[in-house]
């Protein structure tokens, strides 16, 4: 007698993630949220609730639903804020600071991440996502918008100085450099400047002017791609609109992190 053979199935090759990664992937929170909404029972896979955050999850082939509601259908959100000197751009701040998101107090808004930073002693425009490719997307140096900042600095630089910004300088490993600087006005001892980055490395801005023995007394970011701060109120947020999404979109540059 003959024994028909059951053909193997073919292992999958589909990509594997621990659930809480899934859950922040999403942007409807940050991982360590996502854990704790898993280890609270909030969190279903295919109907069962899944109380380990890596709980592996196969690409498109499970419904995950967090309070019942499945993932994915809370609406995206971008908004801008006018960052105030002295807060910390993170959720939580291990060392018990202020951070960024005191200025969302009682807004009802949905979790949101930082799309890139702002140092605490650096103020101005600071964008908040709930989408990551979105966030991705204007944080990839290759894809990212250029951003403007208005620096005010305890020297008057000169023209050989301003070039010499742009042509740039190696610090601890990193080359650093301006794609644009330039003098705004001046007083007795100290001038503005205008400093357009098209990739900010860590503090960028402060160690590219440190190495020309120039401090940094007030750095405000004003612009990212052709997006304007303008006259929004210090702390002050809004959601972005269409014509808001087409402004960061309409030059191409780089993208910083703490400047």
């Amino acid at each position: 007698m003959r024994t028909t053979r059951r053909p193997t199935a073919a292992p999958t090759t589909a990509p594997r993630h621990g659930l809480a990664r899934v859950l922040s992937k999403a942007g409807v929170c940050s991982r360590t949220e996502a854990a704790r909404w898993i280890a609270d029972g909030r969190v279903t896979v295919d109907g069962r609730t899944i109380n380990n955050p890596e709980f592996p999850i196969v690409d498109g082939r499970h419904q995950i639903k967090v309070d019942g509601q499945p993932l994915g259908s809370a609406r995206r959100i971008h908004l801008m804020l006018n960052k105030p000197r002295g807060l910390v751009t993170t959720v939580q701040d291990e060392r018990g600071r202020d951070t960024v998101y005191r200025c969302f107090d009682g807004a009802g808004l949905p979790w949101l991440a930082p799309v890139g930073r702002l140092d605490k002693a650096s103020e101005g425009l600071l964008l908040f996502s709930n989408d990551p490719q979105w966030a991705a997307r204007l944080t990839d140096p290759t894809t990212g918008p250029d951003k403007t900042y208005h620096v005010q600095v305890d020297a008057i630089p000169s023209a050989d100085q301003l070039a010499a910004l742009c042509a740039g300088v190696e610090d601890g490993g990193e080359f650093l450099r301006a794609r644009q600087v330039r003098l705004l006005r001046s007083g007795e001892k100290t001038a503005w400047l205008e400093v357009v980055l098209e990739e900010g490395r860590n503090r960028h801005i402060r160690r590219l002017l440190a190495a020309f023995d120039i401090a940094v007394l007030r750095l405000i970011r004003v612009g990212i791609g052709q997006l304007q701060l303008g006259t929004l109120a210090k702390g002050g947020w809004r959601e972005l609109q269409p014509h808001d999404l087409e402004l960061l979109y309409a030059t191409a540059g780089g993208a910083g992190a703490d400047i």
